[in-house]
């Protein structure tokens, strides 16, 4: 014979319920499907044992928090211990619990029998359906107040803001520098079509984009260009070269390009500004995209520069992610469907896919291209590994990294061996704990420093007094 215990935990407290008449679970299951509608049936199958409400929403969250892991708090050992009788000889109790890891602790630590299969799912059920009922002190206001208040609170732990891993920002900046990229090249193509009418000669002397739409701004009517006043000052600040500037003011002379009205002019004029300022936000994106690389993945960075490892970490969905794949995943991210193409078909498959953009492949000859692939893909998920589990981040093993490819490089050019991984770790291990020594010397500094600036105003303070 045995009693059969159900553990109900909720956003408002711990309650334990009795199973009447239990045996048999697998028994009990095919009544207790049917009676879970019906209040007064369910009643006939459950009794309340005890019910312990939270003290406070902070002390909700914290048992919340820590039954969602798998773990017991003393909240709740305390409860068990205090209503759960013990097991006899003659007369064995389990305890059924909605989740299999939380059973395992509690049948860890504590040594009761734990289940979770078969009716305990629909004793649950039944006990969350008609809670407001088995348990005196709730009302339906009181539990939906509850369930609402505990729910935002460890939604907002789990998506709380984490410094050290915000790689989904780079995901997203790298994303619309790319949407930039493109919005640009368009852009700018429509805008020296547009003046093209007026002043052709212009593209043959000014080839960026960017610069473009800044002359094109300065010049506007070219038969109306001030050649030796604010003109003139103007197209310096944009172009170095004086002989550009002198032969763009010649061909404004003789252009070939048709008479233009105000209207037109304002037009093109609003045109290149939007040009203009989207060609400056993209600088300015890049340049936080670097920072946020930097912090976050500075070997990576390090080794294959940061637009590129941020193309890496956008594929792979995370940096997490990134650090989980091996090295012949890594080299052909970005080329699924040629690989999956491949397989179909039964042919080669690609060697290299978003990594075919580093610098170390692009002065690659031919013939080793693959080899050099390979061999970056296995340092990049190096890399991606130190810069997610390192607790202090630094780009000393992005460097030395990048030092070894270039070693093996000159080792397929030249023969000349380069040193063993051993080697080089041993190395970089050195120069990062010297790093570290370092940085934890200027944090003992300053606050040393700290104290006796405290210790100084206290002192200043007293004497005042």
């Amino acid at each position: 014979m045995g009693t059969l215990h159900v553990l109900y935990e909720h956003a408002s407290g711990f309650s334990l319920f009795r199973v009447k008449e239990f045996e048999e679970i697998a028994a009990l299951q095919a009544s207790v499907q049917k009676s879970v509608s019906s209040f007064n049936k369910f009643q006939s199958i459950v009794q309340l044992v005890a019910y312990a409400p939270f003290t406070s929403a902070q002390n909700a969250l914290d048992n919340v928090n820590a039954i969602s892991d798998g773990q017991i708090t003393e909240d709740l050992t305390a409860f068990l211990e205090s209503n759960l009788p013990k097991s006899k000889k003659n007369q064995t109790v389990q305890l059924g619990v909605a989740d299999p890891k939380l059973g395992s602790t509690i049948q860890e630590q504590l040594g009761i029998h734990c289940t979770h299969t078969d009716a305990i799912p629909e004793i649950i059920r039944g006990i969350r359906t008609h809670a407001s009922k088995l348990i005196e002190s709730l009302t339906e206001t009181n539990i939906l107040n509850a369930e609402v208040s505990v729910s935002r609170n460890f939604s907002r732990g789990k998506v709380k803001f984490n410094v050290k891993r915000v790689d989904n920002m780079i995901i997203q900046a790298i994303a619309l520098l790319d949407q930039l990229d493109k919005d640009l090249n368009v852009y700018s193509m429509r805008l020296k079509e547009w003046y093209s009418f007026h002043f052709p000669e212009l593209s043959k002397f000014v080839k960026d984009n960017y610069n473009y739409a800044r002359v094109a701004k300065i010049i506007g009517n070219r038969k109306e260009i001030d050649e030796e006043g604010e003109t003139l000052t103007e197209l310096q600040t944009v172009i170095d070269d004086p002989a550009v500037i002198q032969n763009i003011l010649s061909a404004s002379k003789t252009s070939m390009g048709m008479e233009i009205s105000s209207m037109d002019l304002i037009n093109i004029s609003s045109f290149a500004n939007k040009v203009i300022n989207l060609s400056e936000y993209k600088q300015q994106l890049s340049q936080y995209m670097n920072g946020k690389m930097n912090t976050i993945a500075p070997n990576l960075s390090a080794l294959i520069g940061e637009t590129l490892g941020a193309r890496l970490i956008s594929k792979a969905g995370s940096l997490v992610n990134l650090a989980k794949c091996p090295a012949s995943t890594i080299q052909v991210l970005g080329a699924e469907k040629s690989l999956f193409r491949a397989l179909k078909k039964r042919v080669g498959t690609p060697k290299y896919g978003l990594i075919y953009h580093s610098t170390f492949i692009g002065k690659s000859d031919t013939s080793i291209k693959g080899k050099v692939s390979r061999l970056l893909a296995n340092k990049c998920g190096i890399a991606s590994r130190l810069d997610y589990f390192l607790d202090n981040q630094t780009s000393v093993f992005g460097e030395k990294l990048k030092s070894q490819i270039e070693d093996k490089l000159e080792f397929f050019k030249k023969g000349t061996y380069p040193k063993s991984n051993i080697d080089c770790m041993k190395e970089v291990s050195e120069e990062y704990n010297q790093e570290i020594a370092e940085i934890k010397k200027r944090k003992k500094e300053k606050k040393k420093a700290k104290k006796e600036k405290r210790k100084q105003m206290e002192v200043s303070m007293e004497a005042d007094e």
